[in-house]
């Protein structure tokens, strides 16, 4: 959670991250605010009413088009996070970073498999940068618990950001550098900076499962907070 300083030196204390971050036109200002709930546990799943996804190709030589994979907890939660962006053409939910291939939900909800529950982001780099996706990142889930948002425990739910790039890379461990030199969060942060593996679309179901099931129990409880705090804290990011 961040901690709950007063407006002004709250502030203040991001100036000095922000100066750190001035080459990657981070604007850690936002992260003043509260830091999202603690999770609850998950309810069940009902069928989606979209067409189901597949991954987002990485290889596009569109100049409009790049990537970012991140992992946040509740990738129910994650992915109705940055649907809402500005500049986000796409958001898949699926897995990373585990050793079994075409892994399903039950396998990696176990623990054994080594994946995380992510998100595949597709975006237009000239609408919104790493950079910005990694301030909403950071607001709307504790990257300082190990393993674990809210009751939601296991590998599966660890915080990670997978680099498709050096330059990705680069952002995403200067963000943390400065986060934890501002003191924002009141533990170190524990958020894995990874070379992203291969991506697996989670099932069908799984897929914008917020916007199908916004009254699901999980939903109101933890996705919805999520989204209403990125619609006002970042009005100047969202749709």
């Amino acid at each position: 959670m961040l901690k709950s300083f007063p407006v002004r030196s709250r502030r203040e204390v991001m100036r000095s991250a922000v100066a750190v971050l001035l080459s990657a036109n981070f604007g850690l200002y936002s992260l003043i605010s509260a830091a999202a709930p603690p999770a609850n546990e998950k309810g069940g799943t009902s069928t989606p009413k979209t067409a189901s996804k597949t991954t987002v190709s990485e290889n596009s030589t569109d100049p409009q088009t790049a990537f970012a994979t991140l992992a946040g907890g509740c990738f129910w939660c994650t992915e109705a996070v940055f649907e809402r962006m500005e500049g986000v053409q796409d958001v898949v939910s699926g897995y990373i970073g585990g050793q079994v291939p075409n892994p399903s939900y039950q396998a990696v909800c176990t623990g054994m498999t080594g994946h995380a529950e992510a998100v595949q982001i597709k975006y237009d780099p000239s609408k919104t940068t790493l950079a910005e996706l990694l301030e909403v990142f950071f607001a709307t889930h504790d990257p300082t618990t190990l393993n674990q948002q809210g009751v939601d425990r296991g590998t599966q739910y660890r915080s990670g950001i997978y680099y498709h790039d050096d330059e990705q890379k680069q952002v995403a461990e200067k963000v943390i550098k400065a986060l934890d030199a501002a003191k924002v969060f009141p533990a170190k942060i524990v958020t894995e900076v990874t070379k992203a593996a291969k991506f697996y679309p989670a099932e069908d179901y799984h897929q914008d499962f917020f916007a199908n099931n916004p009254n699901q129990p999980y939903c109101q409880a933890v996705a919805a907070p999520k989204v209403d705090k990125v619609r006002k804290v970042f009005k100047g990011l969202v749709k």
